[in-house]
């Protein structure tokens, strides 16, 4: 597991914050049709949201998460391919947005907004 300092990317700006896991929170999910989503994930790859990758902060690319709802017990492992949730998000409590396609399979779209643990998958 990982605990201690990490470094996290926001507007051009790191900022050393402690970051431990697991990590407790709300997840969302977005798709091709959700406003402002580019073309292109953060690490460059064309954004599928039929896939098992989710969007978060202070973790490597490709390092793959476990992300657990909390109220029904459901979870699933996603890839981290993108940066997110959008920072004043996080400020309200988000921790990981997810695919629509990964969301999906924790929880009824209609929800949108679910309260998550996320914990690191040791390769």
């Amino acid at each position: 597991m990982l605990a201690g300092v990490v470094l996290l990317f926001f507007s051009c700006r790191y900022w050393p914050v402690r970051f431990a896991f697991p990590l407790y929170g709300q997840a969302s999910w977005y798709s091709k049709e959700s406003p402002g989503i580019n073309e292109r994930t953060a690490n460059n790859e064309k954004f599928d949201d039929q896939a098992m990758t989710c969007a978060l902060w202070g973790v490597r690319f490709h390092q793959k998460v476990k992300v657990t709802n909390l109220d029904n017990g459901a979870s699933v492992v996603v890839r981290v391919n993108d940066r997110g949730p959008a920072r004043r998000f996080v400020r309200q409590g988000r921790v990981i947005d997810l695919t629509k396609a990964a969301f999906s399979r924790i929880a009824p779209l209609k929800q949108g907004i679910i309260s998550v643990r996320v914990e690191l998958v040791k390769e």
